[in-house]
């Protein structure tokens, strides 16, 4: 038996039914290494172990990254954080920028979608994937010289999970997972014991979830006043609408932070924040807005990091509400779309194509083999005059003004006239098209045709539930179909690669067929920095600044 068969045999003994699962896709060739890391670690095996079982079928490690300087301070510009601060309720960037340098997560995604523990130093789940078990990092101390323990983990879930509360990870955990639901085993071993079965667990509470950070059993909704966390960086100054500092953390609990300091300044709007890195007054931004990158794009000063993401723009059509209860008028406009130019002209060819699912190309069970819906005025025409529209008919696109999408709306008003569609544009500030963001009290809920901006995910399932499912609490297109249902249930619970990837391909030709939300392309995430700055991760949850550099 040759060496590598040998080692990986060997490995396999350790290994459960679902576990060995994964080893049987690497070796049959279905999936790289690098999906092969991202299923298992989800599994809760660890990352050398993996890079080992890859190693020995010959698909070796990436080449490693040269570490940074140590010292200096790191200036970072953000937008204001959307009022006081608290991870409980945030759901905005300026505020987890901030909290993410002081506050940690049970684990964190890597560029390529693995997960690495951070104050979980494993997981596992039972046979059918209904109850994970964490064990926890010991040796962990909170700022406030409180230790890290068990009953953190179990506070902070149970307050996330509170239907009677006002957290935003409500949108993750309903139906997923309840208050009470998250059990202490002994001081460094929790269990989730979640109200249906999910095979991919771990990201609900890692970075990808990012109101998932563990604060202290003690938490009293004062976070301004500590930013109170486990993290490489302390808070040194908090002052509201102008900015932020933080120190390294000397006690902390694993490799020291580069930086000394960060130094954060707010912008209420992009452009300025663009100008002060130009002028060299900040060393890195969050994410822009692609319809400004093109200001830093030929900045020989600046680079930016392009990042593949699974963030996009949702376009829906309320089923419920005529034209659109027929559902060849929404194959219509889906199909008058001419996605080549909002991908190379709009998006400048920073995006992925969508094919009106949440399966974006990145994530690495989107069946590829789907045919792409592609623009078609003949048949779009076709169906239109089948349901009776052939003279059209007269729609109000409601949405909201951020990014791309007063452009995206603009084109698709100009697409929809091709097929007889008129439609008028009502593009609102933020808060106004959010509202309550609750049905009744929200043009974004409410509103018969409307464009949604939505934040990257790691994995779909929040994409297949909140927005699509009959009961989700982001349903604006009042879709209801009970087998769309039955099969996210399925895709939800599967521990394997194999289920997986069938259910996501019903699931796409499902959403193709029934076209309740348009997917029409998937932005990437641009990071902007000054050249002389190094070591900030190609992630697109947020900015993690503990190993940056600035030379």
């Amino acid at each position: 038996m040759p060496k590598h068969f040998r080692t990986i045999d060997a490995a396999r003994k350790q290994l459960s039914a679902i576990e060995n699962s994964a080893i049987d896709e690497l070796l049959a060739g279905r999936i790289g290494r690098r999906e092969f890391l991202r299923h298992g670690s989800v599994l809760g095996l660890s990352l050398p172990f993996l890079g080992g079982i890859a190693s020995a079928v010959g698909l070796g490690a990436p080449e490693a990254r040269a570490e940074g300087k140590p010292g200096g301070t790191v200036r970072a510009g953000i937008a204001v954080p959307g009022g006081a601060i608290d991870p409980v309720t945030y759901y905005d960037s300026g505020s987890y920028q901030l909290v993410f340098q002081t506050a940690e997560f049970l684990c964190v995604t890597k560029p390529d979608l693995t997960l690495k523990p951070v104050l979980a130093e494993s997981w596992s789940p039972n046979a059918d994937g209904s109850v994970w078990t964490f064990k926890l990092r010991k040796g962990v101390k909170f700022h406030n010289g409180e230790d890290f323990k068990a009953d953190d983990v179990v506070t902070t879930f149970d307050r996330l999970a509170d239907p009677s509360g006002t957290s935003n990870a409500l949108s993750v955990f309903k139906g997923l997972l309840s208050k009470g639901g998250t059990r202490k085993v002994d001081d460094h071993t929790v269990e989730f014991h979640l109200d249906a079965p999910n095979g991919s667990f771990p990201y609900s509470v890692s970075i990808d979830n990012y109101n998932a950070v563990i604060l202290p059993a003690s938490y009293k909704s004062d976070y301004e006043k500590t930013f109170e966390g486990t993290g490489p960086f302390r808070l040194e100054s908090y002052t509201p609408k102008v900015g932020a500092s933080f120190v390294r953390n000397p006690d902390y609990w694993g490799e020291k932070a580069l930086p000394d300091r960060l130094e954060f300044k707010f912008y209420g709007d992009v452009q300025p924040r663009i100008l002060a890195l130009q002028a060299g007054e900040v060393d890195v931004l969050d994410a822009i807005p692609l319809d400004v990158s093109q200001v830093v794009l030929g900045n020989p000063d600046i680079t930016v990091l392009r990042v593949a993401s699974t963030a996009h723009r949702q376009l829906h059509m309320r089923c419920d509400m005529a034209p659109f209860t027929d559902k060849r008028v929404r194959q219509a406009l889906a199909l008058c779309i001419d996605r080549s130019k909002l991908v190379d002209g709009l998006c400048r060819g920073m995006a992925a194509t969508g094919n009106d699912s949440p399966f974006a190309p990145a994530f690495p069970v989107t069946d590829k083999s789907v045919a792409q819906r592609t623009q078609d005025i003949a048949k779009a025409k076709k169906l239109m005059e089948a349901a009776g529209l052939a003279n059209g008919f007269d729609m109000t696109l409601t949405t909201l003004r951020y990014s791309d999408i007063p452009g995206y709306a603009q084109l698709f008003q100009n697409f929809a006239k091709e097929i007889g569609a008129r439609i008028s544009l009502n593009i609102e500030d933020q808060d106004k098209y959010y509202g309550k963001a609750v049905f009744g009290q929200s043009d974004w809920l409410d509103s018969p045709l409307g464009i949604t901006d939505y934040a990257h995910r790691s994995v779909p399932n929040v994409f297949l539930k909140s927005p699509l499912v009959s009961d989700g609490p982001w349903n604006a297109a009042h879709f209801k179909n009970p087998t769309y249902d039955g099969l996210v249930a399925s895709y939800l619970k599967a521990l394997d690669l194999d289920s997986q990837r069938k259910t996501a391909s019903d699931i796409q030709k499902l959403l193709l067929d029934e076209t309740p939300v348009i997917f029409s392309y998937f932005p990437d995430l641009l990071v902007p920095v000054r050249k002389n700055v190094s070591g900030v991760p190609p992630i697109a949850a947020g900015l993690l600044l503990d190993r940056v550099s600035v030379v």
